[in-house]
């Protein structure tokens, strides 16, 4: 293990510190429907908010987290591993990019610019799977 922040990880934690931003426009404007009361009072949900781009939001929200795990794992191995290239460090810079477009994409409801972000980050996880192998420098 090295004892210098790959970019990898530095990346891995600010897509995870962003991500851990993102349930707020949500609960934001639940508050704002429900109240403060009324919006605490109902912890499971069960009274989904009423603004579109705020149900888009939450499932925003999901999919950082689902990728994020992988995300984190593999920037973690490379942490470790000391496996970082060139291609694996500028991969986690536009995967960090792309997944702050992904959710604003996803919250205003644009469909068919949202799969590609997707995709991009896809991809650059692939990046970093490629680097641990020693398959890209």
């Amino acid at each position: 293990m090295t004892d210098a922040m790959t970019p990898e990880f530095h990346y891995a934690i600010l897509t995870a510190a962003f991500t851990s931003l993102l349930w707020a426009p949500h609960v934001a404007q639940r508050l704002l429907e429900m109240g403060l009361v009324g919006g605490f009072r109902d912890p499971l949900h069960d009274a989904p908010t009423q603004a579109p781009w705020a149900q888009r939001s939450i499932r925003a929200h999901a999919n950082a987290i689902e990728n994020l795990a992988v995300f984190g794992l593999l920037a973690t191995a490379i942490q470790i591993t000391g496996h970082t290239t060139s291609a694996s460090a500028l991969a986690a810079a536009v995967y960090f990019a792309v997944r702050i477009a992904h959710y604003l994409i996803y919250v205003v409801g644009l469909p068919w610019a949202r799969a590609p972000m997707f995709l991009i980050g896809w991809a650059c996880q692939w990046v970093l799977i490629a680097a641990l192998f020693g398959w890209v420098k």
